[in-house]
């Protein structure tokens, strides 16, 4: 863990995320596997430590583009728990009116741009959030998460190539899970995937993704450096998913060992580790924290009550937010 701060607010809000996307996911997998919620969700269990210490160093006007396995970097980005639910399960009061479900939350009101079921696909809205920042002359960040396997997309080199360039805000947050779905990341990417964005010029960092603290000491240093000017910067997050690559992939042993699964799980649990230092430190002791816990997890329950008993969008809803609304007086020939 890092040193110390003298805020301990800081610390316990972080444990609290940390665990709130951690209920948020065991809820999620559980209305799966009840066939309460229609279609497939990728689990960010293991990874909370990325989310939590990058967008803990961001504010509501810096932006961030999520990916397919988005619900932690939506719940560190300050979303709603109901919003969440509801939208997950398709009801009017989800935060795209239950038409975006899993892969595809946007939340405006805290500077999430949305998730993305394309792989890498948010990579160019992120740049783009960045230069629009930069003409505006305006001082926020842009943070693109995206996995390992997605440093395979062209569109990564065309943007951080646009991004260093033009010397933009952005900071390409890559999170190495180790695996690309289901095949290994030493068998998917040759050579050192920081390099990548070294051979644009652009800073590079590794750091351990199961330590929130180093996570949001580094995220602090480059944020600021940023918004400075000196951007852009890539930082590449070791880390793992507990679960498999989504709900669906129960019996993974073809692909990863269940003794790698629990040595993470075992001894690399970032929630866990967190909770011990916070021990340690004299900051919270573990009948704190199993407070803290059961009060989530009520929260949760209650949200999720909540959201099944919610309504489904009215079927008129059916091309709202589909196409921007026209003038017809611009539809006449000749106009």
């Amino acid at each position: 863990m890092a040193k110390a701060k003298t805020n301990t607010e800081d610390y316990l809000r972080m444990y609290r995320q940390m665990v709130r996307i951690r209920v948020f996911e065991d809820n999620a997998n559980q209305l799966y596997l009840s066939a309460k919620m229609p279609g497939l969700t990728h689990m960010y269990s293991g990874e909370e430590a990325v989310a939590v210490g990058i967008c803990e160093a961001l504010t509501d006007s810096d932006r961030i583009t999520s990916t397919h396995r988005g619900h932690g970097h939506c719940v560190a980005k300050g979303a709603d728990f109901k919003q969440m639910f509801c939208e997950l399960l398709g009801k009017e009061e989800g935060y795209c009116r239950g038409k975006g479900g899993s892969m595809h939350i946007a939340d405006q009101s805290h500077g999430n741009l949305g998730a993305n079921a394309i792989v890498g696909g948010s990579m160019g809205i992120a740049t783009g959030s960045a230069l629009r920042a930069k003409l505006q002359g305006s001082d926020d960040v842009s943070v693109c998460f995206f996995g390992d396997g997605a440093t395979a997309q062209g569109l990564l080199y065309e943007v951080m190539n646009m991004a260093s360039l033009w010397k933009l805000p952005v900071i390409y947050a890559c999170e190495n899970n180790g695996y690309s779905e289901y095949t290994k990341t030493e068998e998917i990417a040759a050579g050192s995937i920081p390099a990548r964005a070294e051979a644009f010029g652009i800073e590079s960092f590794t750091v351990d993704g199961q330590d929130v603290l180093a996570v949001n000491e580094l995220t602090e240093r480059l944020v600021a450096r940023a918004r400075k000017g000196e951007g852009p910067f890539f930082v590449e997050l070791m880390t793992y998913r507990y679960h498999g690559h989504h709900v669906g992939d129960i019996n993974r042993d073809y692909y990863r060992a269940k003794e790698e699964e629990t040595i993470w799980k075992e001894s690399r649990d970032p929630i866990v580790n967190f909770g011990k230092w916070l021990a340690e430190e004299g900051i919270a002791n573990a009948e704190d924290l199993q407070a803290m816990e059961d009060e989530i997890r009520a929260d949760a329950k209650a949200a999720v009550d909540y959201a099944l008993s919610a309504k489904y969008p009215d079927e008129s809803e059916v091309d709202m937010h589909v196409f921007a609304p026209t003038d017809p007086a611009t539809l006449r020939p000749g106009a």
